[in-house]
C-alpha cells in the first residue's frame, strides 16, 4: 500500500543558478545552472528536466521541457545543466530532479520563482566559488 513506501527526504543536493564571468562567451546574454552534489558518496542515474512557465510581457508563456542525463555524479562536485538566456529568467525556472542512492529512487522540484534570481538573494555557491542563488 501506498502508506507503506517510504518517503525519503532529498538532503545535500543543490541547484544553483550563478551569472556567467566576464571573460565567459555570451556572459551578458545567458546564465548558467549547475547540479551541485554535497554527499560523501557518488549518486547515480540522474535524470533532470528543466522548464520555465509563467507570465511574460503580459502573455502565458511556457518553455520547451528539457531533458539531461548523467549516469553518476561524484561527490562533493558539480556539474553544469544548461544555460539560461536572461530572457527566462523572468519566468518560473523548474528542475525536477530524480536520482539513486543507497538503492533507493529519491526525487526533488526545485523552481526559481520570478523575482528570486536578483543581486540581493546572491549567496556564495558551494563548490563553485562564485556568487549566485541556490535551493538546498
Amino acid at each position: 500500500m501506498k502508506k507503506d513506501i517510504p518517503i525519503r527526504k532529498v538532503e545535500d543536493l543543490v541547484v544553483a543558478v550563478v551569472p556567467r564571468m566576464e571573460h565567459e562567451e555570451d556572459h551578458e546574454d545567458f546564465w548558467d545552472t549547475y547540479l551541485i552534489n554535497l554527499k560523501a558518496e557518488p549518486i547515480y542515474s540522474v535524470i533532470v528536466n528543466s522548464a520555465g512557465y509563467g507570465e511574460l510581457d503580459g502573455e502565458q508563456r511556457r518553455t520547451t521541457t528539457l531533458r539531461y542525463f548523467w549516469e553518476k555524479i561524484e561527490p562533493m562536485s558539480a556539474v553544469k545543466i544548461e544555460p539560461v538566456p536572461i530572457s527566462v529568467l523572468r519566468l518560473a525556472n523548474e528542475y525536477w530532479i530524480s536520482f539513486s542512492f543507497h538503492n533507493y529512487l529519491y526525487d526533488k522540484k526545485y523552481v526559481f520563482v520570478p523575482g528570486s534570481l536578483e543581486e540581493i538573494h546572491f549567496t556564495e555557491i558551494p563548490l563553485l566559488a562564485r556568487k549566485g542563488v541556490m535551493i538546498r
